[in-house]
């Protein structure tokens, strides 16, 4: 069993306090692996692990022009 973990804002709380950013729970959860003497998995390695693509996506930002998201004219 790999005994994995995920973070996200809905995990939000943390001993009373909301967190600030997806960013702070991230950091808290590989201080904690670190902690634990386990490895964090790099983002390539979550996407094979997860049988995603190994290449992201880049989408579209709603709300700007085809050119801005490209930065192309």
């Amino acid at each position: 069993m790999g005994g994995h973990i995920r973070v996200s804002m809905e995990d939000n709380v943390y001993r009373g306090e909301l967190a600030k950013s997806n960013a702070q729970l991230v950091e808290r959860a590989v201080r904690l692996c670190h902690e634990l003497n386990r490895e964090v998995a790099t983002p390539a390695q979550s996407r094979e692990i997860l049988g995603l693509s190994l290449t992201p996506k880049q989408y579209p930002i709603i709300g700007v022009t085809s050119s801005e998201n490209t930065g192309k004219s």
